[in-house]
């Protein structure tokens, strides 16, 4: 007579055909995938050209733009723009909970913080996975209506992403838009440090 098999031998054969099931993956979210793609560029700098029109943005359009992937964390990921000489500016892109941060770092050539900076916003749509947009967050809106900046006080900032190709930021709100595109084909040298960045 046959013997049944014994209970352990039964889980141990169940376990083994559930390892040969695929497990599930979890699609990343747009935010994440722009986010993930970002870093990709970690320690690459692009040179890019002024393509909006305003006359307001005649100097930067005169100017040698250079951007520099430069720190990348889990979490952050820090984006110095140089326009010329200037090396005042850097964006600064965040994960949090509910999707991306975009802030504006701008110092002094001595390091310390200009009296207009850490502005910006957060996602509020998913967006996609090459664009994210940023509307003004409260914190800025304050700063701005006191530093008597008040045209921007609608601003709604935006980052495009086209891996091979081109890496976009954007400023628009009523009657200003202001976009720079740098050429992600064709790295340059890296600049120096930003002003307050450790070497």
């Amino acid at each position: 007579m046959l013997k049944a098999p014994a209970p352990a031998l039964i889980l141990a054969l169940l376990l083994a055909a559930c390892a040969h099931e695929p497990s599930p993956t979890v699609p990343l979210s747009p935010q994440a995938t722009f986010f993930a793609s970002l870093k990709t560029f970690c320690g690459k700098a692009f040179e890019g050209r002024v393509v909006s029109t305003d006359k307001a943005d005649e100097a930067f359009a005169k100017s040698q733009l250079v951007m520099h992937v430069r720190e990348c964390g889990d979490d952050a990921v820090r984006i110095p723009f140089h326009v010329g000489e200037n090396r005042s500016r850097t964006w600064v892109v965040t994960r949090t909970q509910a999707g991306l941060r975009l802030k504006h770092d701008h110092r002094h050539e001595d390091g310390s913080e200009d009296k207009v900076t850490q502005y910006g916003g957060d996602t509020a749509t998913d967006g996609t996975a090459t664009r994210q947009e940023f509307p003004v967050d409260a914190y800025s809106i304050a700063m701005f209506e006191r530093e008597n900046l008040k045209a921007s006080v609608t601003n709604v900032w935006a980052m495009e992403l086209r891996p091979g190709e081109l890496f976009a930021y954007e400023l628009r709100r009523p009657n200003r838009f202001f976009r720079v595109e740098f050429d992600l084909t064709r790295p340059v040298t890296a600049p120096p440090p930003p002003w307050g960045a450790r070497p």
